[in-house]
């Protein structure tokens, strides 16, 4: 445990002292805020004019626009979190300290981890500026939106957070290039992210590729529903990824040996 505590401790560091980290932060924070507005705005005004026109419209309001934000919110991580994967490996591989760290008594596991729990710490670091906003919503709505969706929300972005992390590291340990890693990273996620409309309409094949559509699993959690084949979806993903990335390190360090 002292040896993933010393590689996380490092990490998170290393995020904290670069401006990337700040930048990547800002520009989330900033979007979100302005896409959380802007749906609420416009579901207000759609309230009105069907009030004007005498038209009935549903009563869940605050449900409608957290869960259009919750949808932006994960589109969001599909093109931010490569940001945050892509060095973690592929920056010491390329300065030389990848060997200095493969020479050292900590295992792999403790290696892999301790770069992906402080990815994933900066991650949730992020997401906690979004309750601001989320918060007002709760209160000022009657009656109250329900803790459930937000809760749910919450949970599904950061599984998917989870999952993009773990493919994220996985990728930036195959290479020393940083935007290959970024580039690699948001191909491959967007590709789960829209199997779901490569296969035909119908069939076994819709099937089969629905379940593996990062976009399928996360609307109930968006929706504050919590299936449980979503979670063993994304708990599957993030092992998977984890274990991958502990192979590929692990063939660092036979290479060097």
């Amino acid at each position: 445990m002292q040896g993933l505590y010393a590689v996380y401790r490092k990490e998170l560091g290393h995020y904290f002292v670069s401006p990337m980290a700040y930048v990547v932060i800002g520009i989330f924070i900033l979007f979100c805020a302005f896409v959380f507005n802007y749906d609420t705005q416009a579901v207000i005004f759609q309230s009105t004019q069907a009030q004007m026109q005498g038209m009935s419209m549903p009563m869940d309001l605050p449900g409608q626009v957290m869960t259009g934000f919750f949808m932006f919110l994960a589109t969001m991580l599909l093109f931010v979190t490569p940001m945050l994967t892509m060095g973690i490996y592929a920056e010491e591989r390329k300065r030389g300290t990848m060997e200095l760290l493969m020479t050292s008594p900590i295992t792999e596991i403790q290696i892999v981890l301790g770069k992906f729990f402080a990815a994933f710490t900066l991650f949730f670091a992020m997401l906690v500026p979004t309750l601001v906003p989320v918060a007002f919503l709760y209160f000022t709505s009657d009656p109250h939106l329900p803790v459930r969706i937000i809760a749910c929300g919450y949970l599904g972005a950061i599984l998917v957070g989870g999952s993009l992390i773990a493919l994220g590291t996985f990728i930036s340990s195959l290479t020393e290039n940083q935007l290959i890693a970024a580039v690699l990273t948001f191909a491959v996620f967007l590709i789960i992210w829209i199997i779901d409309i490569l296969g035909s309409p119908t069939g076994n094949s819709a099937t089969v590729l629905g379940y593996f559509s990062v976009v399928r699993h996360f609307q109930d959690f968006a929706r504050g529903v919590i299936d449980t084949s979503s979670l063993v979806y994304f708990a599957s993903l993030m092992v998977f990824f984890v274990f991958l990335t502990v192979r590929s390190v692990d063939s660092m360090r036979w290479r060097r040996a």
